[in-house]
């Protein structure tokens, strides 16, 4: 429950605690005029006056001291003024006495004040802030672990969660200025509207720190508009699930990974920030797996846990994804894409971008199947390397995109049902058409990615593209009340 905020007293405040040099300094003035003292540690400190003891720390939280000592001046119960540590200029104009603490330096700096303790402030929010919580309550017995209990009620993606207590979920809220009841979007397949609590409270599941929120908070928005089709990834038995890439100056600002080892373990804003935006598609959406569950992926891929992570902009030989797709450069954005799992392209012999579009095309040709054409979505990964070569020649995201799409077109003969051997492919009907793309224009994304150590890049296959599948979503990420979507 919130505890009600308690009144400061007309006139004179003082907020102090034992533990401060600045506060035992000071001590011995507070004889000479008429205040209220409040001692946040020791009830016998200070013994020059008789003080109030704010044993719960909550005069402190709710009238925000975040520094002893304070001194307050109230009026007819409204602060008016309050300095901190020891200014003697600000002590001696708010109390009125020129003379005050003539025997003291004129400058000492406080100390933190008890109620923003890094030890106990998510205690106190848990305790002061808690009923602004809406989300149910689950209680557990003794002996219950809260570990399995998480796997138990289906909360789990497979591996542990962290348990969302009040006191993770208030700290986790801190990342947005957002009000935790807004709501962030419909989540598919049940059409449940998500706040942005729940959100929070899938995060703390997922392990995210506080300032990842905005991040999932904007994954979420993507992957449940129509454009992305978030129920159609699910259902299709095709392997592909969200793929978050990530631009913009806040990537850094949080630590995520664009280099070496991207796609893989050990980056935490990378991992949790994907797991998240899946643990609200399936705890709030109802997509799971299993018998009964929507998701009817015949083999899924890993990348289902999480699969996220930042553009390497800083060298690359294009403007950033997000750029690419109509946002500003300065502009945190992620575009999420209906993907499967990452497949190696490798060619440590090529000097040319003619070289390495033709390395692409003829590794594409072979995405899903070498005789499905026309329907596909795909994302192009350039390495580092390979995107020097791009870059030397004056290649251009737009220029290499044009390469490989010219490149990609094989006769109907060859793609026809039947044709090599394999019984799949276009209808015969088609068969005489000259050329059958494999993918539309529209369909491909081309990003930066990876370490600096080898000519590596990498395909990451789609599913069904366009009105009949999924499409690519950018948002913004921004801690406000609205959403920029392409």
């Amino acid at each position: 429950m919130t505890d009600r905020r308690p009144a400061l007293p007309d006139g004179l405040v003082v907020v102090v605690k034992r533990d401060c040099a600045t506060c035992v300094m000071v001590a011995p003035l507070l004889r000479e005029f008429d205040c209220v003292v409040y001692t946040q540690d020791d009830p016998a400190f200070p013994e020059s006056v008789d003080a109030v003891h704010d044993a719960d720390l909550s005069v402190s939280w709710h009238h925000e001291i975040e520094t002893v000592p304070t001194l307050i001046r109230v009026v007819d119960g409204v602060e008016q003024e309050r300095t901190v540590g020891w200014v003697a200029d600000d002590w001696r104009r708010i109390i009125g006495i020129d003379t005050l603490g003539v025997q003291l330096p004129p400058f000492r700096p406080g100390c933190g004040s008890l109620s923003v303790d890094p030890n106990l402030i998510d205690g106190l929010r848990a305790r002061f802030e808690g009923g602004t919580l809406h989300a149910r309550r689950i209680e557990l017995a003794e002996a219950d672990d809260d570990i399995e209990l998480m796997f138990n009620r289906g909360f789990s993606d497979g591996l542990p969660v962290v348990p969302p207590t009040a006191e993770r979920v208030l700290r986790m809220l801190q990342g947005t200025d957002r009000d935790p009841q807004d709501i962030v979007a419909i989540v598919p397949p049940d059409l449940v509207p998500v706040t942005v609590e729940k959100v929070a409270i899938n995060a703390v599941l997922a392990g995210c720190l506080p300032e990842y929120l905005p991040w999932v908070i904007a994954g979420v928005e993507a992957v449940c508009t129509t454009e992305f089709n978030i129920h159609g990834v699910l259902c299709t038995t095709m392997p592909v699930g969200p793929v978050l890439v990530c631009n913009g100056p806040g990537t850094a600002a949080i630590g995520m990974n664009g280099a070496a080892n991207v796609f893989g373990q050990g980056n935490r804003a990378n991992l949790t920030i994907g797991r998240a935006v899946q643990l609200v598609i399936r705890n709030v959406g109802g997509g799971r797996p299993g018998v009964g569950g929507i998701d009817r992926a015949t083999h899924g891929n890993p990348g289902k846990l999480s699969f996220c992570f930042a553009e390497r902009t800083a060298d690359s030989p294009f403007a950033p994804l997000s750029v690419s797709r109509g946002f500003d450069a300065t502009q945190d954005a992620i575009t999420v894409f209906a993907g499967e799992g990452p497949r190696c392209v490798v060619d440590q012999r090529v000097r040319t971008p003619e070289e390495l579009a033709n390395l692409f095309a003829a590794a594409l040709f072979a995405t899903h199947s070498p005789k499905l054409h026309g329907g596909l979505g795909v994302m192009v990964v350039v390495g580092p390397e390979h995107g020097r070569v791009l870059a030397a020649a004056g290649w251009d995201r737009d220029r290499f995109h044009q390469e490989l799409i010219a490149r990609l077109n094989k006769p109907g003969s060859e793609v026809a049902a039947g044709a090599g051997g394999i019984a799949d492919g276009i209808p015969a009907e088609y068969a005489s058409l000259p050329a059958v793309p494999k993918f539309r224009p529209e369909s491909m994304l081309i990003v930066h990615a990876g370490g600096d150590a080898g000519l590596f890049s990498a395909i990451i296959g789609g599913w069904a593209s366009g009105a009949l599948g999924s499409s690519p979503v950018t948002v913004a990420v921004h801690t406000t009340q609205q959403s920029e979507v392409c």
